[in-house]
């Protein structure tokens, strides 16, 4: 452990990777904040400083947010904890907040909701931005990447990147030459970016930053036949793509059957690791992995997603097993639709 006396609490030392090409090094297990915003239940804001302020402490120092999030108040936030600690990196993302439009994503649009985060974040220039998983028309727009590079060179933003639904649409951003990430579902349900995202992400100097990691908590190990989720959770109002793209809620994988894959899984898990600090570590054992970025809802959570950094990496017949699993319960349900 490295200290940093007792006023700013213990850091823990975690593997640094680079973030692609914004050229930051960051923990290989960041936090997403969308639990913090909205869509999870209930957090109250005590308990999501506190969330935060925990990840600090066990050496996190990477932060994905959205303007979308609680309309603004994951936002908001991030940027009290940017004020007690502004050596940590934080991202954000943009363009959820308008009909889905790819008419809707101008240097115009592009200025004002970059306002609008700048002041929920209290800072002049925001570290990352991303492209909030846009209509696939978007990817391809040289207008839009162009308007991209004008916010950079305005000093609004440091560097931008994408967060993506599907493969094909991360390799036509990871070909953009200004595009420094690349935000990507990816765990032990979602193998398939291992098969061409990762190799052409790495080849190119672009950052993977996976979300998503325990596919929606069911790779916690946590959950069975008899969970049931508060009404505002998009785990019970998103079952079927209701609200947003399906596969953002358990990775599109029938909750049946990630249940029965996470029954095989368990005896995988090493003495003294959680079933979620398996399926994190198996994530960071990914090559091109910058920084995977678990979501938590209390201090608790926090230390133990960062703790996963920790173990060693799972020895290659767990991976092995890990892929058989996949090859036979979530591969037919999820490998051809993203």
């Amino acid at each position: 452990m490295n200290g940093r006396g007792e006023g700013s609490g213990i850091l823990v030392a975690m593997e640094q990777r680079t973030l692609g090409r914004t050229g930051r090094q960051v923990g290989v297990v960041g936090l997403g904040t969308w639990q913090l915003g909205a869509d999870w239940g209930d957090v109250d804001e005590e308990q999501a400083l506190a969330t935060l302020r925990a990840a600090v402490e066990s050496g996190i120092t990477f932060f994905d947010t959205a303007d979308v999030y609680g309309d603004g108040r994951s936002e908001r936030l991030v940027g009290r904890l940017l004020k007690e600690h502004p050596e940590v990196m934080v991202a954000t993302k943009m363009g959820r907040r308008v009909p889905q439009d790819p008419s809707a994503y101008t240097l115009e649009n592009f200025r004002a909701w970059n306002d609008r985060s700048r002041k929920n974040l209290g800072v002049d220039t925001i570290d990352l931005v991303q492209l909030h998983c846009p209509p696939t028309p978007v990817y391809s727009t040289d207008a839009v990447f162009d308007a991209l590079d004008t916010l950079v060179e305005e000093g609004r933003i440091a560097a931008y990147g994408v967060s993506v639904e599907t493969c094909e649409e991360a390799l036509t951003a990871i070909a953009r030459p200004g595009v420094a990430t690349v935000q990507i579902i990816l765990n032990a349900f979602r193998l398939k970016p291992l098969e061409r995202v990762l190799p052409a992400a790495a080849e190119a100097g672009v950052g993977i930053i996976a979300r998503v990691p325990l596919a929606s908590g069911l790779l916690s190990g946590r959950y069975g036949r008899d969970t049931v989720f508060p009404a505002n959770d998009h785990r019970t109002f998103n079952r079927r793509g209701e609200a947003f793209d399906v596969g953002e809620t358990f990775s599109g994988v029938d909750f049946e059957s990630g249940l029965e894959a996470v029954a095989r899984l368990a005896p995988l898990v090493p003495e003294g690791m959680t079933m979620a600090q398996f399926a994190l570590r198996w994530v960071i054992d990914q090559p091109g992995v910058s920084v995977v970025i678990p979501g938590a809802r209390n201090p608790e959570q926090a230390r133990a997603n960062a703790a996963a950094a920790a173990f060693d990496p799972l020895p290659e017949p767990v991976h092995e097993q890990v892929r058989a699993v996949y090859d036979e319960l979530i591969r037919p349900q999820v490998h051809h639709r993203w």
